[in-house]
This record gives C-alpha cells, sequence and structure tokens, in this order.
C-alpha cells in the first residue's frame, strides 16, 4: 500500500486529501485513500469483545465479517454456511461509498450510516459512528488465512440459535436411561441472555406447532485443548443441570453426548433462520433480536476422549 506524506502545503492538495483520505494514526502525518483501506482486505472480522460506547449499529451487531467490494457491502450474519455462502464473502447486506472521505454505509434494512474510519495499522481498523456513540474494531484478513472453522467454534452459541428448533434425530443404544430421554426438541434463543426451550412433542412435529414444555437458561463452556469439542449445559432448575458434550456434525446437525448417563444423541436443525431483520423492529426476539453476547465460561474435560 503506497502512503501520501502532507507536506505539500497548498490549499488545493489539503482539500484533495481531507476529502478521500484517512489518517493512519494520530501521530503521523502519512494518509491513504480511504476506499484503498477498506478493500485491501478481503474480509474485515469485527472483534465485538473491543466495542466502545453505549450506542449500537444493529447490522454491523449482528455480522462476524463484513467486505468492501465494488461499492458494495457483504456480510457474514450467519455461521451455517460460513465459509461457502457468497463464495465466503456472505450475502450482499446494502451498499458503501467513500467519496467524501467518510464510510457512508447505505443498508438494506437499517438505512444509511456514517462512519468515521481511522487505521490502527495495516491490518486494523476501526469506525467511529459519532452519532450513534458507539465505535468497532475491525481485523482484515484474506480469504485465504481466514479460519473460518475457528470462528464457527469460537461462537458457537450463535450457532445453535440459527435454527427455530433442534429435533432429536438419533440416539445410541449405548448408555443409561435417564430423564433427558423424553425431550425431543430444543430450542436456542438470546433472550435473557442464553434462554432454552425444551418439548416432549412427538418426533416428526411441525415446528410451528410444537409446544415448549420447560423454558430455561443454558450455557456453553470451552474444553481445554479442545478447539472443536464445547460443554453444553442446561439448566432445568429444580430438576438439576443436564450437561453435554457438545460438537458439530455439520451446518444442520449436532451431536451432545450425555455425560452422566453416557448416552450420545443427534439433534437436527429445523427452521433455519438467516439474520436480515432490523434488530431494532418489535418482532419476534428469535428472528429480530439478535446481538452477540459472550457467555463462555472454561472447563476440564469430563472424561477421557479417544
Amino acid at each position: 500500500m503506497k502512503t501520501l506524506k502532507l507536506l505539500f502545503a497548498t490549499l488545493v492538495l489539503g482539500i484533495t486529501f481531507t476529502s478521500c483520505s484517512i489518517r493512519i494514526n494520530d501521530d503521523d502525518d502519512y494518509y491513504v485513500s480511504l476506499e484503498e483501506v477498506v478493500t485491501d482486505f478481503d474480509l474485515w472480522y469485527i472483534d465485538y469483545n473491543k466495542t466502545t460506547g453505549n450506542g449500537d449499529v444493529p447490522f454491523l451487531s449482528k455480522a462476524f465479517t463484513i467486505s468492501f467490494i465494488n461499492g458494495k457491502l457483504y456480510a457474514n450474519n450467519n455461521l451455517v454456511g460460513i465459509g461457502s455462502t457468497g463464495n465466503g464473502y456472505g450475502i450482499q447486506i446494502g451498499y458503501y461509498d467513500t467519496y467524501n472521505g467518510y464510510l457512508e454505509v447505505d443498508h438494506n434494512l437499517d438505512g444509511y450510516y456514517d462512519f468515521d474510519v481511522v487505521q490502527i495499522t495495516r491490518d486494523r481498523i476501526k469506525l467511529v459512528d459519532n452519532y450513534n456513540n458507539v465505535t468497532y474494531y475491525l481485523e482484515g484478513y484474506q480469504k485465504y488465512n481466514f479460519d473460518y472453522d475457528q470462528i464457527f467454534y469460537d461462537n458457537i452459541e450463535y450457532f445453535l440459535q440459527e435454527y427455530d428448533a433442534w429435533e432429536k434425530t438419533f440416539v445410541s443404544d449405548t448408555g443409561e436411561l435417564n430423564e433427558f430421554d423424553n425431550e425431543n426438541f430444543l430450542s436456542f434463543t438470546p433472550e435473557n441472555i442464553t434462554t432454552f426451550y425444551s418439548s416432549q412433542d412427538q418426533i416428526g412435529t411441525n415446528v410451528a406447532n410444537i409446544y415448549w414444555d420447560y423454558v430455561g437458561s443454558y450455557t456453553v463452556a470451552n474444553v481445554q485443548g479442545y478447539d472443536n469439542l464445547k460443554i453444553l449445559t442446561l439448566d432445568y432448575d429444580s430438576y438439576g443441570n443436564e450437561e453435554f458434550e457438545l460438537s458439530v456434525i455439520n451446518d444442520g446437525k449436532i451431536s451432545l453426548y450425555h455425560i452422566d448417563s453416557g448416552t450420545t444423541y443427534e439433534f437436527t436443525g429445523r427452521g433455519y433462520i438467516q439474520y436480515l431483520k432490523n434488530s431494532s423492529s418489535k418482532g419476534t426476539v428469535r428472528n429480530d433480536g439478535r446481538k452477540r453476547t459472550k457467555v463462555y465460561r472454561e472447563t476440564k474435560i469430563r472424561r477421557n476422549l479417544k
């Protein structure tokens, strides 16, 4: 990337640089083209945990990555299909412009936003929305060195929320009888940080007709030494907790190993939710209101894995 030293103090050059370039940092008098900055990487990963301010930009809060391609804005809003949807870029969510020295975004549903862009390093920028009082930090990657699998497992709780329901489709022959044998459907939502529903309705019941017998809270925990294994804990209140080793079979199927009984269950996702809707709308929270909130804790593996 070529940089331009601001060594020419003429008014014309001053106007040119301020209208179509950004400062690399507050200490250097170096400027680069804003368009060059945002298009220099295939994907910008949104480091949501570093977000500052009390405001919110819905389409950024819901996205894992965004990409700027020839005036079009793309995002990976879902973990289902990440790495393959849109050739890795995700779906088009709107348009952008850098002509006036600001990053101007016209989102398909959320409308218009203007951002000040600050380049922290070559592969790190921050998007500052002064109107909404929020700043997002982004990390740049090329597709060939972006670890889609790691993003998937680092954010596994959001994957669980991307289906209206999970239907039990397999039970192992091994394992002791237990109360969870009666649960045929699960659903995970972001309500009250982490909420799950369970149902004992007959397998094959239409998702729209499921009666949810129980609602409780759940957590997803990391397992030390394993990147692709999690501990899922379902809190059944007075009935106690049910703990599982959670692994992902594919984009629509998960395996739950019930730690206490030794039974393995497989659940298949029903009713895929594509996050396109405006998060400020007052519809169903499950579909319209996802905002990422980390709920991880650390745990040690409960049994020896082969």
